[in-house]
């Protein structure tokens, strides 16, 4: 079977895979065929991928001939209907942030499968996208926020007196909280984290940071690691305690997301009234909305002395390692649809690829994307 990797829009600096893994692919039985100057800004040029074993093709080509097509965003939708009956559709499609784009490729008759929508179960690890991309956002927001920090990072002792270090406020310590955390520690910076998941702390204290504790938040042991939505007084605590420790801090950094929901508004603006100038606050979920309520998505902006960052694709500001991590992730994957024979099975009593699969024959098939449409 053939897999075709697409080039992706030119917001992006990743790639779907990478040359060091085309000889696990053959292995499995696959032959890879990657769009012309695809790996070219993530810094893998098509003689790379020659030399690996791979063909470099013309996006026709692969969207036409390949059996399955990889990517990382959304394909356009005449892009889509390039692709073939009844062959298949690998990236990561955010149904439930945008159901209308995935609804505009599912229209076509090839199998759509969504690596954001893989199950947070041990089996699954291996191949958890939102996971090793998380690693890399959570890792480059801290020295986003340090190389627009008006000050040192860590304490100093020097002949013109001592610098006390950065306070850093991490709100949400999943996989990016849990990189952020570990990044400020390594400059130096007094960390404070907050999380609604009271089974995270020790995880959070074992990287240094102290954790902020509101009692009373809603069960989130049954969500994959997501957060979720809390009762109104136990969000009116919060904001309380938050508010204590926004005041005093020096670097924000906020990660939460609600799966399909408008982002949680963790940091208002009479809480950033009351920062210092020079402070700075990156928010990874602008994406949807943001986790401060100034923020604006694909911006940088500065207000009263504050600088907001709204990026919510950080991962594509390290390329390499990020194709790497997401590539590998895609091997994982489809290894589940490969026997022992190397044989090509689409086994649906599987959970992850049962899971994964979002539409078939023209109609989606993912229910909380069909909830999201109304259908």
């Amino acid at each position: 079977m053939k897999i075709g990797v697409i080039k992706e829009p030119s917001y992006e600096n990743r790639v779907a895979i990478t040359p060091d893994v085309i000889d696990p692919l053959k292995k499995l039985g696959f032959t890879i065929a990657i769009e012309t100057t695809a790996g070219d800004s993530a810094f893998f040029s098509d003689q790379d991928y020659k030399d690996a074993g791979a063909s470099v093709e013309s996006r026709d080509s692969i969207l036409s001939g390949s059996d399955i097509v990889v990517s990382i965003h959304a394909l356009d939708e005449a892009s889509a209907k390039k692709i073939g009956k009844d062959k298949l559709y690998i990236a990561t499609l955010s149904p439930l942030a945008f159901p209308k784009k995935v609804k505009e490729i599912a229209t076509s008759s090839f199998k759509i499968f969504s690596m954001d929508t893989i199950p947070r179960i041990t089996r699954a690890q291996s191949m958890d996208v939102l996971s090793s991309q998380a690693t890399v956002s959570g890792y480059k927001a801290v020295l986003l926020a340090a190389s627009n920090y008006s000050r040192f990072f860590p304490m100093l002792t020097t002949a013109a007196g001592t610098i006390t270090p950065a306070r850093v406020l991490i709100l949400g310590a999943g996989v990016a909280g849990l990189q952020a955390i570990a990044t400020s520690r390594r400059l130096g910076a007094v960390v404070d984290v907050f999380d609604t998941r009271p089974e995270v702390k020790e995880q959070c204290m074992s990287l240094g940071a102290k954790f902020v504790e509101v009692e009373g938040a809603a069960d989130a042991s049954n969500t994959g690691g997501y957060a979720v939505e809390q009762s109104e007084d136990y969000q009116r605590r919060q904001k309380e305690a938050i508010a204590k420790y926004a005041e005093k801090a020096d670097i924000i950094i906020t990660t939460a997301l609600i799966p399909g929901r408008k982002a949680p508004v963790l940091i208002t603006k009479e809480m950033v009234d009351k920062m210092r100038q020079g402070s700075v606050i990156v928010d990874l979920a602008a994406v949807n909305g943001g986790n401060c309520e100034l923020t604006e998505n694909d911006k940088t902006i500065v207000y009263k002395g504050i600088t907001i960052i709204g990026n919510s694709n950080l991962q594509s500001t390290q390329p390499m390692d990020a194709s790497k991590m997401y590539a590998k992730n895609i091997v994982n994957f489809l290894k589940l649809f490969v026997n022992k024979e190397k044989q090509f099975n689409i086994n649906l009593e599987d959970e992850i690829i049962n899971a994964c699969m979002i539409a078939e024959n023209g109609s989606i098939r993912h229910k909380p994307t069909l909830a999201l449409l109304g259908e």
